[in-house]
């Protein structure tokens, strides 16, 4: 992971006035496959509490003209990569590496937008697992997809996500239609997303990923919502917590180093049974896991069914949800796959189905199949 923070993302507040999904500035990135044009880019979205803040990203422009009606474009919902400023994956070195996709997405013509999320890159603190949060800046990446000079981008989008980045495209499902009526949502994939934070708080507890987790919660929502945590932590947990909050994730040797952090967890974390059945930890849980979208937006699940972070039941109970609202679901499982791998295993599985949407073709719907009542 890059050191830190650049000028790039520093600006003043007054840089933050303006649309949400302007562009405020650019630069020049290599690496990109296909020798697409690749940018990384500050743009203008929208805080929590609605006022300007400004959301650093990238975007992948493929070579060639654009067909008339402009490109179409997949907004990348990254998964876990840290909660400060310098995790912000157009800071990794290997990028390119973590959009799942990429190669296949330049060739067929998309142009890309790779949201860091607010407060990764710019200044904290990163609202980490906060659903509206997460898709105001995903659509805005896209707004400026569209709109930047030389993109060629249409109005027309999907939604890919991996975890986190899942449950921020469950969310931009959610909220497209009425935080961006200039745009066009045709469909939401989403690889092992965190739906139901409740469970992903308690039934994980007792894991290394779990623990991570959690800790990163507590410290982000701490400070984004003035939650406390020593109303449900161990003191003696704290400076650990604080330790694994300056930590980011960019490969496996991260997450050693982060399971290595962890080990007092193991001995002291928690004060309470679960957050989850405490104020106001069990009101911004519920808040922030997803609901329902509507049902003229077809949905891509997959799920792995090793894995120990996102339980396949959880995946398959939340699919079931959006059969009863009447959501055309295409549920993948796959089997021997683990949490990490669960984008990079779906990857042709997801991106035939994003292009199937652009073409505008009859979605498929597992629900049947899978035993989920419509």
């Amino acid at each position: 992971m890059a050191a830190g923070q650049t000028s790039f993302y520093q600006a003043p507040a007054s840089a933050a006035a303006g649309p949400p999904g302007s562009l405020v500035r650019r630069e020049i990135m290599t690496g990109a496959p296909f020798g697409a044009a690749t940018y990384r880019v500050l743009y203008r979205s929208t805080g929590l509490d609605d006022k300007p803040i400004l959301v650093s990203g990238i975007v992948v422009v493929p070579q060639g003209p654009s067909p008339p009606g402009g490109r179409p474009i997949v907004a990348w919902a990254h998964p876990t990569t840290g909660i400060v400023p310098r995790c912000a994956p157009s800071l990794a070195i290997f990028v390119f590496q973590q959009i799942q996709g990429l190669r296949s997405m330049v060739e067929r013509g998309y142009v890309v937008a790779a949201t860091d999320y607010p407060g990764l890159g710019t200044p904290g603190p990163h609202p980490y697992l906060v659903g509206t949060s997460e898709a105001r800046a995903v659509i805005d990446s896209v707004r400026v997809a569209s709109t930047m000079p030389g993109a060629g981008g249409g109005t027309r989008f999907v939604v890919w996500g991996h975890s986190q980045g899942g449950q921020a495209a469950l969310f931009t499902g959610m909220i497209a239609k009425s935080y961006a009526p200039d745009l066009r949502l045709l469909g939401v994939a989403a690889a092992a997303p965190a739906t139901d934070l409740a469970k992903l708080m308690t039934d994980d507890i007792d894991t290394a990923g779990g623990k991570n987790i959690t800790a990163m919660t507590l410290w982000s929502w701490q400070r984004v919502y003035g939650a406390p945590m020593d109303k449900i932590v161990d003191r003696r947990a704290i400076p650990t917590i604080n330790r694994l909050a300056q930590e980011c994730i960019e490969g496996p040797l991260d997450l050693f180093i982060r399971q290595r952090t962890e080990k007092p967890l193991e001995q002291y974390f928690l004060a309470v049974k679960s957050p989850a059945e405490i104020e106001p930890w069990r009101s911004l849980l519920a808040k922030n896991t997803p609901g329902s979208l509507p049902p003229e937006i077809p949905v891509f699940l997959a799920q792995g069914d090793k894995d120990a972070v996102v339980r396949p039941e959880v995946t398959h109970t939340y699919a079931a949800e959006l059969c009863k609202a009447g959501s055309n679901v295409e549920m993948l499982v796959m089997p021997n796959i683990g949490h990490g791998r669960a984008a990079q295993a779906s990857t042709r599985a997801a991106v035939n189905w994003l292009g199937d949407r652009f073409a505008e073709a009859q979605p498929p719907n597992t629900c049947g199949t899978l035993g989920y009542a419509r």
